[in-house]
């Protein structure tokens, strides 16, 4: 059963577990639990993803529960109108500050704007030797992406030298291998913490929030990291 962290008339809102795939893709056959569906099931009516997060992204995921608010909020996400705040742990140590001005190029090798900017909210050193490092450094951040590209702040993140812990695609794979080595941990540490948006029916200012994992929190326990206060 799904977390569900808000419920109206229009909309529902659930916690996504790292690792669920929103719905059914042509690249995970072997998948056979999606959100939408477990969704659809536990609600007993249908149900349309407003937008979309990683499989190893988790975190709000919202949907709509009829047509043509889905594409009120699809609208609302393609205009950037609706702010994301995420949360994630990432290798090294990050600036107190920084805006990461970008362009992600698509598929079709197009370049597309990309822009995030993030600030640093605690960071870690701990004794565990990694290549020429006698230690290893991390930093947990809290990201605002300004656009949605795919893969946005894994990119960006990768680009600045600054990778996810997790990221098997954009990441570090010593990082990741020395913390499914010795911390038995394979989770991507990335969750979408926060949305906020107007309401597409009642004009309502709505945010939206979810707390992280207990993987998330795990990990943030042994780097002795406290979980940060709701976000305002």
């Amino acid at each position: 059963m799904l977390d569900i962290i808000y419920h109206d008339d229009y909309l529902v809102a659930i916690n996504k577990p790292h690792g669920l795939l929103v719905h059914r893709s042509s690249i995970a056959h072997d998948v056979t639990e999606f959100a939408l569906q477990i969704l659809r099931d536990q609600l007993n009516r249908h149900v349309f993803p407003a937008h979309r997060l990683d499989r190893k992204t988790g975190g709000v995921l919202l949907f709509a529960l009829d047509k043509e608010t889905e594409k009120l909020m699809q609208t609302q996400f393609m205009e950037n109108a609706v702010k994301k705040k995420y949360l994630a742990l990432v290798r090294g140590h990050t600036p107190d500050e920084q805006e990461i001005d970008y362009p992600l190029r698509k598929e079709n090798g197009t370049l597309q704007d990309a822009f995030t900017r993030y600030k640093t909210l605690a960071r870690a050193e701990l004794k565990v030797p990694l290549g020429n490092h006698p230690t290893s450094r991390y930093s947990l951040i809290e990201a605002q992406p300004e656009t949605g590209r795919m893969h946005q702040l894994r990119k960006h993140f990768s680009h600045i030298f600054h990778p996810i812990i997790g990221d098997r695609t954009h990441g570090c794979n010593k990082q990741n291998k020395l913390f499914k080595e010795r911390w038995g941990m394979e989770t991507m540490l990335l969750h979408a913490t926060q949305l906020s948006f107007t309401h597409p029916v009642t004009g309502e200012q709505l945010q939206i929030q979810a707390p992280l994992h207990e993987e998330f929190l795990r990990v943030m326990a042994f780097m002795s990291m406290s979980p940060p206060a709701p976000i305002s």
